[in-house]
């Protein structure tokens, strides 16, 4: 059995579709604050049969939640303070997005204008489906998060 030792004061993400924790790392930019990050993959889970974990020792505002719902709004966000969860956060897709996904149109504005940031908008919540707001091109899955 591995043993993560417990957090006084972060918060702890949980429930993370087994294999996207690293994901998770690089969007959320963990990698450039000063801060203990555990991440635990592949856990056993009786909810999801795998899952993954980040336990993350820094101050919840560091945590940027929009970028985190609109990876996975099914996360669950465990705020801890003096060692234990005084907070459940519960995530929602954004209404907007802004310079985590890119806009493929080559004909977009953000295409010529590089210094653009690639802003989205939630354009039908139901579905979850974003445009880009400069020429409503519709956000798919398979393009690439940024």
């Amino acid at each position: 059995m591995l043993n993560v030792g417990k957090i006084e004061e972060g918060f702890v993400l949980d429930h993370i579709k087994a294999g996207k924790s690293l994901e998770l790392y690089e969007h959320l930019q963990l990698d450039k604050l000063d801060c203990t990050v555990a991440i635990i993959k592949n856990a056993r889970s009786d909810k999801m049969g795998k899952k993954d974990i980040l336990k993350v020792e820094c101050d919840i505002d560091m945590l940027n939640l929009d970028v985190l719902a609109f990876i996975d709004h099914s996360i669950t966000v465990n705020v801890i303070k003096n060692g234990d969860i005084v907070e459940k956060k519960v995530l929602v897709l954004p209404q907007q997005i802004k310079n985590v996904i890119k806009c493929h149109n080559p004909r977009c504005i953000t295409s010529i204008e590089q210094e653009l940031p690639h802003i989205f908008y939630l354009a039908d919540p139901e579905s979850e489906v974003y445009r880009c707001k400069y020429c409503e091109e519709k956000y798919s899955a398979t393009a690439k998060v940024r």
